[in-house]
């Protein structure tokens, strides 16, 4: 397949609403793939730096979640949020205990 030729097609979870319990836990799971991200770049040999250089091996994100420029933070969270709403797109359903 040429890569010209994709066409992204997610499943559409428009009408899905995130009860507000389960916008707290996307909020964890945000800050919980931050940290699994970098985590995985300083095993990789990333370091912190102001600016992206992967020469250098810097990346600017490289701080704690609640040290991140809220765009960054956003990004996180659009994922988290689209995660949930197909989880119970999908017909499951997420219960604390």
């Amino acid at each position: 397949m040429n890569q010209s030729d994709y066409t992204p097609s997610p499943i559409d979870t428009s009408g899905i609403e995130l009860p507000d319990d389960l916008i707290q836990l996307a909020e964890t799971l945000a800050e919980n793939v931050h940290e699994v991200w970098s985590k995985g770049r300083m095993d990789q040999g990333w370091t912190y730096g102001p600016e992206r250089d992967d020469a250098s091996l810097h990346h600017p994100c490289l701080r704690p979640y609640s040290e991140l420029p809220e765009e960054e933070k956003d990004y996180d969270r659009r994922t988290s949020r689209e995660t949930l709403r197909l989880i119970m797109k999908l017909g499951f359903k997420i219960v604390k205990e």
